[in-house]
């Protein structure tokens, strides 16, 4: 299914309170799997993600490719699958933060955040 074609009960699954599974690859294509929180721009099509700069999802990401989160909960789950990118844009990690702060809570302020983007170009599931 294309992110622009999921209807409203899995839009509301994505502002619903989950964690979720983060999937990148590390440089020998092994896969990294690792619990986020996240949020879901339907409009921009983006999972935005905030973390540390020196984190291995952050290394991961910054030798790009694909990425993907899942979230499940009983028998509702969603993968959101695309490209990831890292940005240190001080409006880009903001925004990111404005977002997990609305569908999580408030994050502690850090010096070294960065964002990581997904452009969701694949979503599988049922919600």
């Amino acid at each position: 299914m294309r992110p622009d074609e999921l209807p409203e009960s899995a839009l509301e699954f994505l502002r619903e309170y989950h964690l979720a599974s983060l999937t990148t690859l590390r440089a020998d294509g092994s896969p990294h799997v690792v619990p986020v929180g996240f949020s879901w721009d339907p409009e921009a099509g983006l999972v935005r993600i905030i973390t540390r700069a020196g984190s291995q999802k952050v290394r991961n990401a910054a030798r790009g490719g694909r990425a993907a989160v899942s979230q499940v909960d009983g028998g509702r789950w969603l993968t959101l699958e695309g490209t990831i990118t890292v940005t240190q844009d001080p409006d880009r990690v903001a925004e990111a933060v404005r977002r997990y702060a609305e569908r999580f809570r408030q994050p502690e302020p850090r010096e070294d955040r960065v964002a990581l983007e997904i452009t969701v170009d694949r979503v599988l599931g049922r919600a």
